[in-house]
């Protein structure tokens, strides 16, 4: 029987950090199979990151919060330029590999309880926006991140329509409109011996994120899609 950790993610990110190369991740949620994930994936160098991180990369300014560091590869690769950065994990085990890793700033902290910091990009990757966990939430989200952001400061974030999830044979989706919105889901990561807990997340879509950016005073831009639903935006508070 597998122990109960909440940092089972954690454990895993040291474990390949430690040099357990084939280092995997048992990734269980309640709308798809379960799934395996290469831990080494987030080790990956700038070179080796998909074009949309590198974009987004490549579009942060000033002062940056990336949040939901988790190994620091993002962080490490704007660190490498010359930005100061700030990198936030709510798991030990994360802030552990990155600080050995060299990440200069990596804290255990959640974002949501940040105050006191200014910064002028507020990155979110590997759709890092997933920790607002439900539409409702969102409003929240907008306060925390205009209360962070210094004056035209940015928001750079990357999420997935998953409408494409409920697809029928017919081409038809197959949801509940009385029920909760289509991109909220419970997400379980384990590793080895380690069973994690059950946590929320939400995948977004574009049409859905800019509305509720535009009721709370954020302009919205898609600036790149891939050819799979999944795309980046740039938000920057009005």
């Amino acid at each position: 029987m597998k122990k109960l950790d909440k940092d089972a993610y954690g454990k895993g990110l040291q474990a390949y950090q430690n040099g357990l190369r084939n280092a995997r991740f048992t990734v269980f949620s309640d709308l798809a199979e379960t799934e395996k994930w290469d831990v080494a994936t987030f080790f990956r160098s700038f070179e080796q990151m998909p074009e949309i991180e590198k974009i987004a990369l490549n579009g942060c300014q000033g002062r940056v919060l990336d949040a939901g560091a988790g190994a620091g590869s993002h962080a490490l690769a704007l660190q490498g330029r010359g930005c100061d950065v700030v990198a936030i994990d709510i798991s030990e085990g994360a802030v552990d590999v990155m600080q050995r890793r060299g990440v200069k700033d990596a804290r255990l902290q959640d974002f949501f309880s940040l105050s006191g910091e200014k910064f002028d990009t507020l990155l979110f990757l590997m759709n890092g926006v997933g920790i607002v966990q439900s539409l409702d939430n969102f409003v929240h989200f907008f306060q925390q991140a205009r209360a962070l952001l210094n004056a035209g400061g940015r928001l750079i974030l990357d999420s997935s329509d998953i409408l494409y999830m409920y697809e029928q044979e017919d081409g038809s989706a197959l949801i509940n409109l009385n029920g909760n919105y289509y991109g909220e889901m419970c997400y379980r990561i384990d590793f080895g011996a380690w069973k994690g807990v059950d946590f929320g997340w939400i995948y977004i879509d574009f049409a859905t994120l800019s509305a509720l950016a535009k009721q709370n005073g954020f302009s919205c831009e898609k600036i790149f899609e891939d050819n799979h639903y999944h795309y980046l935006a740039e938000l920057i508070a009005e």
